[in-house]
């Protein structure tokens, strides 16, 4: 069964640093567009930033524009996202989510396949 799986969560200060990976299982992530979500407690899951297949696209949203930043290496089938400057109010679960239709890419109903999320506490 092909799985994305995230990792690099964890508890943080504010101000501090954390690096998402996503990596994914008997499938290749090199032909998709990739995205990242988040989840906090209470609310729906809202757009991050996203990828084209071959990394020479990105997008954020407003709230993290400038602090995080997305890549990928296709080589080693994996999605970073760098999270500089980190707030509490980007406490949540971080999802990663393949996107085949390459646009609408804060659309999150494009997204496909999802992984488990991991959780990233940003302490004040």
């Amino acid at each position: 069964q092909v799985q994305l799986v995230e990792s690099g969560g964890g508890l943080v200060q504010a101000g501090g640093s954390l690096r998402l990976s996503c990596a994914a299982s008997r499938r290749t992530l090199s032909r998709y567009a990739m995205g990242w979500f988040r989840q906090a407690p209470g609310e729906e899951r809202k757009f991050v930033a996203a990828i084209s297949w071959n990394g020479g696209s990105t997008y954020y949203a407003d709230s993290v524009k400038g602090r995080f930043t997305i890549s990928r290496d296709n080589t080693k089938n994996t999605v970073y996202l760098q999270m500089d400057s980190l707030k509490p109010e980007d406490t949540a679960v971080y999802y990663c989510a393949s996107n085949p239709s390459g646009s609408n890419y804060d659309v999150r109903s494009v997204y496909n396949l999802w992984g488990q999320g991991t959780q990233v506490t940003v302490s004040s």
